[in-house]
């Protein structure tokens, strides 16, 4: 959220999580594409050589044409210097044969690794357990596939590439250096010296700034899609001043961290520049004194000619490496700017890369089953009707097989959100095969938690939740969730037909079994008289239906699927009171022959459950019949009949 997240911590911990996250995205990199990535940093190299070779070619011109040349006569200089001219278009042919090469590639494997890279988070996230969904606003989440995924895009296709070629240089540059002179040399490196000072000291404030953007970033985002999904409450309760004074607060400080992180950015290079120039002054000056005084150089050239003397040659090519080094080091400084808003990305995509998955002991399986008369169960794939539970015992490798019958019982249970805060205490409930359990209590008083405990989307912190004798833990979700269905009070639709999001419930449902699916949620007649009937589009979470057609289309979507088991979660708060009592007979039949768990605070449509329960602060205080309920005069009598007592 917001506040939170704004602490000084999560700058401590980008920063000591940046300095993993290089290597951790160079290795998912070369997962991908090692071999492509080798060639990419080969011809690289030998583009950044020949990039870097204009200063011995310019020393051989001067030295070894024109000198000899100005002594011994013009017609001497043909030979040496076509000789000169060929190697130079051998060496800059290699240079734009090898860019032409690696821009080529990378145009490949840096789209193809972002779309790796999208497909594992997305892998990811439907991997993870509903309580990060719930800890996380969803707009930082979207931050990561959109601003934090552009940031590794642009290191991968471009920054990655300039490190490599500016290193490569940097390391030939100083080589060639030392071998024509190490006097101009230590000249060139003091300069540098005073160079990294400066990026020290402004670079880091910048690359500080950038990881902060990043974060104030995922920040404003998830605030204008939480606004966004709240736009008619903002409205109704006229909160708009509130509103926008909240987002100027967080959009100013995403001002102020890009503000600053550009700032330090831009004046960087000028700095740099400058500096650059005043070291090719330096040299100049120093290269002339002492090729005038001709002065002993001390080179490896030197050493492999016997030539101990400094040449105009040496100090004008010295000029254009020394140029070319301070340059090279001041894109350095560019690039580490771009780095860390790129790691600053990865490190909030690994982030998600590496929470941890929801986990799924379970060895009990699903499977469709045919029922002797003698009650036999045989494992089958033909779609007959009937289910039965897998139990593989590994003590003697035998496998035994229960008819699924919808039987569930929780003994003791206690749970909480979080472990120091328990919500749910000694929750005991018993549904046999068929029954019909309500839930009912004021708001927060745990309803809803314990259907999210039936199917697993948290496990229990005490106690035992059984189905059909068998502990759920051992059972797998997928399976669990697969013989639950479930409509809860917030409908989901996803963009497609209605006829596409009926048979979300079952997709290998037929037409026929949608329709009836549609016919028993009352459903059926108001498709039949939109635009396109089944085939209409909807989108935007169906928008273009009222909150009760989507109702109806969720309880559709739940009987297509044809569950031995039903939760009903406020199952029709959202539809009128006639729609209602058109749902309720075809919720009748659809719970017929189930186990079915309603949630509900309309207790009109509770009144012929086999048991309801109340629940307050976590608790079940009242358990019985409607009517059983109602004689003990206790809370389900004052919530049934408003008859609650004045403080």
């Amino acid at each position: 959220m917001p506040g939170p997240m704004r602490g000084k911590g999560i700058k401590a911990k980008l920063t000591k999580e940046n300095l993993k996250t290089l290597p951790k995205l160079l290795k998912y990199l070369f997962h991908y594409y090692g071999f492509q990535m080798c060639i990419v940093i080969f011809c690289i190299i030998l583009s950044a050589i020949a990039g870097a070779s204009n200063g011995i070619f310019l020393k051989q011109i001067i030295d070894d044409v024109i000198n000899p040349g100005v002594k011994n006569g013009f017609d001497s200089i043909r030979l040496p210097l076509q000789r000169i001219m060929i190697m130079m278009v051998i060496v800059y042919s290699i240079g734009i044969l090898a860019g032409l090469t690696y821009t080529q590639i990378m145009a490949t494997v840096g789209q193809g690794f972002l779309n790796h890279l999208r497909r594992d988070m997305f892998s990811k996230m439907e991997s993870l357990p509903i309580k990060y969904f719930d800890r996380n606003p969803h707009g930082d989440i979207m931050s990561r596939y959109t601003n934090d995924v552009d940031a590794v895009r642009q290191f991968v296709t471009q920054t990655f590439l300039q490190v490599i070629n500016t290193m490569v240089t940097i390391l030939y540059l100083i080589f060639m250096m030392l071998f024509f002179s190490v006097w101009l040399a230590l000249i060139s490196f003091i300069g540098v010296f005073f160079i990294l000072f400066i990026i020290k000291n402004i670079g880091s404030k910048s690359a500080k700034y950038f990881m902060q953007q990043q974060i104030s970033t995922g920040i404003v985002e998830g605030y204008i899609e939480e606004m966004m999904n709240g736009q008619k409450v903002i409205k109704v309760f006229n909160h708009e001043p509130e509103t926008k004074e909240k987002f100027v607060e967080l959009n100013d400080q995403l001002f102020t961290d890009a503000k600053k992180a550009n700032y330090y950015a831009n004046i960087l290079m000028p700095i740099l520049n400058n500096f650059g120039n005043l070291i090719y002054i330096i040299i100049a000056a120093v290269g002339f004194v002492l090729s005038y005084f001709s002065a002993y150089n001390l080179s490896i050239n030197g050493w492999i000619t016997g030539n101990v003397f400094i040449t105009v040659g040496i100090v004008t090519s010295f000029l254009g490496m020394s140029k070319q080094f301070s340059q090279s080091i001041s894109q350095v400084s560019q690039q580490i700017s771009m780095v860390a808003m790129a790691m600053a990305g990865a490190s909030r995509i690994f982030t998600l890369l590496d929470e941890e998955e929801e986990t799924d002991n379970g060895y009990v399986g699903l499977v469709r089953c045919k029922i002797a008369e003698d009650g036999t169960i045989t494992e089958t794939e033909e779609r007959t009707g009937h289910w039965a539970w897998k139990h593989p015992h590994k003590a003697d490798g035998t496998v035994t097989y229960h008819e699924l019958k919808g039987d569930i019982v929780l003994e003791n249970v206690d749970f909480g959100y979080y472990p120091e805060k328990i919500v749910l205490h000694g929750v005991d409930v018993y549904a046999r095969p068929g029954q019909k359990i309500a839930f009912v209590g004021a708001t927060g008083a745990g309803k809803t938690t314990i259907t999210n405990l039936i199917n697993r989307f948290y496990d229990i912190a005490d106690g035992k939740i059984r189905y059909d004798g068998i502990n759920i833990n051992k059972i797998k979700k997928g399976d669990l969730r697969k013989s639950l269905g479930i409509v809860l009070q917030d409908t989901n639709l996803f963009t497609g037909t209605v006829m596409e999001n009926i048979r979300y419930g079952r997709l290998e449902a037929t037409d026929e079994e949608v329709y009836q699916a549609a016919k028993i949620a009352n459903a059926y007649d108001f498709i039949t008289r939109l635009p396109d009937g089944f085939q209409t589009m909807l989108t935007h979470d169906g928008s273009n239906l009222s909150q009760g057609q989507r109702q109806l289309l969720s309880i559709a979507r739940a009987a297509v699927a044809d569950t031995p088991v039903m939760i009903l979660d406020e199952a029709t708060s959202s539809i009128d009171t006639r729609t209602e009592a058109l749902v309720q007979s075809g919720m009748d039949a659809l719970m017929h022959g189930r186990t079915v768990f309603v949630i509900a605070h309309r207790l009109s449509t509770v009144r012929n459950s086999d048991c309801i329960m109340v629940l307050d602060h976590g608790k079940i205080i009242e358990r019985g019949t409607h009517e059983s309920l109602l004689e003990e005069k206790g809370t389900y009598y004052q919530l049934y009949t408003g008859a609650f007592e004045l403080e």
